[in-house]
């Protein structure tokens, strides 16, 4: 279902559909970057914008799932405390958790926007109804989507996305 950019009006018409929101973590809500302290110890950096989109898109209703390529504890404590449950991590081949999620919500693909910013994603973004990645994504893929964020990732991406979205089905930036 994916393809080349949308319009602004077609954009906003696919958003106002959208039921379900499948996050990538490394790129998307993180800048990319793995920090490994003594012992391993891993750290990554999440911006509280992008949380607080999260959760205002769990208050509006709209299903958020993450599928990752990488396993990070760090990062489920993260979105656990955001309120996220529907987490995939550590799967390199995305479509079977993209399958589970939308036999598990009864979901179309048409009303699934996915947030990617890597070739690894485009299998399921080539699926979704909405198609979305962050500015610093790969070339490849950003010529692909339907929409390209202006903020990149790790950098509020997340929160421009649930902005979007919100104001899309008639929440304002204040709700």
């Amino acid at each position: 279902m994916a393809g080349r950019a949308l319009d602004a009006a077609a954009r906003e018409t696919r958003l106002a559909g959208i039921r379900c929101v499948i996050l990538d973590i490394d790129g998307v809500l993180t800048d990319g970057r793995v920090i490994l302290g003594p012992e391993g110890l891993e750290l990554l950096a999440f911006h509280v914008r992008d949380g607080f989109g999260i959760k205002r898109m769990l208050r509006a209703g709209l299903h958020v799932a993450v599928i990752s390529g990488r396993s990070s504890p760090a990062a489920r404590a993260r979105l656990e405390a955001l309120g996220v449950t529907d987490i995939h991590q550590g799967r390199d081949d995305k479509l079977p958790a993209f399958e589970q999620i939308l036999a598990a919500q009864a979901l179309a693909p048409a009303t699934v926007l996915y947030v990617g910013d890597d070739t690894l994603d485009w299998p399921v973004m080539s699926r979704v109804g909405l198609a979305v990645t962050v500015a610093d994504a790969h070339p490849a893929l950003k010529a692909e989507v339907h929409w390209t964020t202006r903020a990149a990732g790790g950098q509020g991406a997340v929160r421009e996305v649930a902005d979007a979205l919100l104001a899309a089905r008639g929440v304002d930036a204040f709700g």
